[in-house]
């Protein structure tokens, strides 16, 4: 589905290869300034670099916007609008890339993810009267939008960078399911992550960095080890199983 290979942007990044498979979930950790954002925004096409992304066997540096935009959604960490947009009016712009055009679908789908975020009683505000948590889960929803698959079929890959900050805890947890979903439906999720244990138990693969480069990558719970932590992030941590699931502490 993904295949980057020798992708550089030095010395921010320095040449990585990497392959992410259709639905799959792939977790980037690292500390900050590992080089996590970059290649994400590289991974968007947002960014050049050299090197090459395929994007289900087509080069994203061949892709116009237009279709860019189709294929993947990307939400870069938080930052509001420069001007106030009305909630509703933000929504209705992420609808942009959809090719579907029947307003009773997008009504339903739009309707879904309002539901699972909570956010119906901010669609009547502008962004300049949403806290930060509000605000990243209006983002959220309209990314989700872009690439959801009844309402675009062209979507292949959604990426996410960090987009559990601003969120509380039970906030976090409907986003994790949502990206769930959102695989479950054949989109394939690549995201950096901060919270270890969520990677943990969360993430079919991870890709661990340090200063531009991958470190390790493969199934969590082979390359989430103590060892690994400790080298990347310079902390010791354990492996415990606590109703069943595997944390780090």
């Amino acid at each position: 589905m993904i295949r980057i290979e020798d992708l550089s942007l030095p010395p921010r990044l320095l040449p990585v290869n990497l392959t992410v498979n259709k639905g799959e979930i792939l977790h980037i950790l690292g500390p900050n300034g590992s080089g996590k954002s970059t290649l994400l925004s590289l991974l968007s096409g947002l960014e050049e670099g050299e090197g090459n992304i395929w994007i289900d066997g087509k080069r994203i540096a061949e892709f116009d916007n237009q279709h860019l935009a189709k294929v993947r959604g990307y939400l870069s960490q938080q930052g509001k609008p420069p001007f106030a947009i009305g909630v509703h009016q933000y929504l209705s712009l992420c609808l942009n890339a959809v090719t579907v055009t029947d307003s009773t679908i997008i009504d339903r789908v739009v309707k879904t993810l309002c539901d699972t975020l909570e956010i119906n009683d901010k669609l009547s505000r502008n962004t300049e009267q949403l806290s930060g948590g509000e605000w990243q889960r209006v983002r959220l929803a309209g990314v989700c939008l872009q690439i959801w698959p009844e309402l675009n079929p062209e979507a292949k890959v959604l990426i996410l960078d960090e987009p559990a900050s601003a969120l509380d805890i039970a906030q976090q947890d409907v986003l994790y399911r949502l990206i769930k979903t959102v695989s479950d439906l054949g989109i394939t999720i690549v995201m950096a992550n901060h919270d270890l244990n969520k990677s943990l138990n969360e993430a079919d693969r991870v890709v661990i960095m340090k200063s531009g480069h991958i470190i390790k990558q493969g199934l969590a719970n082979k390359v989430m080890v103590p060892e690994v932590i400790r080298d990347v992030f310079g902390v010791e941590m354990r492996r415990h199983v606590v109703e069943g699931k595997s944390i780090l502490l």
